[in-house]
């Protein structure tokens, strides 16, 4: 066995990487009207177990609380902790539901589980891996 660090198994010219950034926010902005349908049918869903439920809550209520690890006065990642814990929630609670179930509540365009599994994709490359640990025991 070598010693040797493994490369990566695919290198991101940063131009591209900006590019698949900005389409994911994209695609995660125009599907958010039908991510909120489709979380209030989880929500009322008695199939859902009631821990992903307030896990959503709790995850909400320190959204917008103003009692916060990162002050909202700090730019950008003064609301990034806030938008991060949020969508740990309710990748938990959509991962907890099922696929079957998310399927039959989901009126949207596209696959959703893609499209999420490429945003918290993107919110765990963002954070650091000890924050990420702590949101996962908390909320996963």
């Amino acid at each position: 066995m070598s010693d040797q660090p493994h490369p990566p198994d695919e290198v991101i010219p940063p131009h591209e990487a900006r590019q698949q950034f900005s389409e994911v926010i994209k695609d995660a902005v125009l599907a958010l009207p039908n991510i909120v349908k489709l979380i209030g049918r989880l929500l009322a869903d008695p199939r859902v177990p009631r821990r992903s439920k307030i896990a959503l809550g709790l995850a909400s209520a320190y959204a917008v609380s103003p009692i916060d690890v990162i002050p909202e006065f700090i730019p950008v990642i003064g609301w990034a902790d806030d938008v991060l814990v949020v969508l740990y929630a309710v990748d938990s609670l959509i991962q907890r539901a099922g696929p079957e179930l998310v399927e039959e509540h989901w009126d949207g365009p596209g696959d959703l589980l893609a499209l999420i599994n490429d945003v918290m994709g993107l919110a765990r490359g963002l954070m650091p891996r000890r924050i990420g640990a702590v949101l996962d025991r908390l909320i996963g």
